[in-house]
């Protein structure tokens, strides 16, 4: 059951406390600001969080606004499943599962996705990867280095109510909730759901993501940006735009 999850990932409460603080401390700042320079040259910025905490939502508001090339991990290897590829028949193994694909499965498309003009003249955002640490040194080796790295931090119990009640409309791509963003009545008959957004899948991919997400941070030591996640989102957005807006 969820609860028991909950219970099982406890051992992972302490350092999601002493990161909430840095959660606050952003979200404060935020708040305090009225004009702020916007620096000059392009961004480059990784988004993280647990699977469901939001990222897909607030990598949308942060392209319209600030023109990033966008690089999901996640589409990339789902595109790769449909396209019934070599390496997308070996990722699809480990996603049924919630496992983490191997990283020589991903680390090339990744590199091949922000090899582009637009990705280098106007920045680069890069949603959902890396995962653990062998996935940071596997970029940083391939000189992907991100200026900061956005963490989206949302209760285990309210992840995995998001996770199983997420829906796809096949045709647009676009992503629907059953509780909070229910599909309109003539999408809803062809919304599917997506293999690994089961209770039991989303529980282990939550245990994959908080065994790792330690190990991420510690890669990225001063680059950090905490941002509550357990909030609308245009609050989430807000606390966004204040940490790009920095930079």
């Amino acid at each position: 059951s969820a609860a028991a999850f909950t219970v099982s990932a406890s051992q992972f409460t302490g350092a999601k406390q002493r990161r909430a603080l840095n959660a606050r401390a952003v979200t404060a700042s935020s708040s305090r600001r009225a004009v702020v320079a916007v620096a000059a040259g392009p961004k480059k910025i990784v988004i993280a969080g647990a699977p469901a905490s939001g990222k897909g939502t607030q990598c949308e508001l942060i392209v319209d606004k600030y023109g990033l090339e966008h690089i999901s991990a996640g589409d990339l290897l789902r595109a790769a499943v449909a396209a019934g590829t070599d390496l997308g028949m070996r990722a699809k193994e480990f996603m049924d599962r919630g496992d983490l694909v191997p990283d020589e499965v991903v680390v090339g498309m990744v590199v091949e996705a922000l090899d582009t003009d637009k990705a280098k003249s106007a920045g680069w955002l890069l949603d959902g990867y890396p995962r653990s640490a062998s996935q940071a040194d596997a970029i940083t080796k391939e000189g992907i280095v991100p200026d900061a790295v956005v963490l989206l931090d949302v209760p285990d119990d309210i992840l995995v109510e998001r996770v199983v009640g997420r829906r796809m409309d096949p045709e647009t791509g676009k992503i629907y909730h059953l509780k909070f963003n229910p599909p309109p009545a003539d999408v809803a008959e062809r919304c599917t759901q997506r293999s690994d957004d089961t209770e039991e899948k989303a529980m282990n991919r939550l245990k994959v993501h908080h065994s790792n997400v330690e190990a991420v941070v510690g890669k990225y030591e001063g680059k950090i940006k905490e941002i509550d996640g357990n909030r609308s989102k245009a609050d989430v957005f807000a606390d966004i735009c204040g940490v790009i807006d920095e930079m």
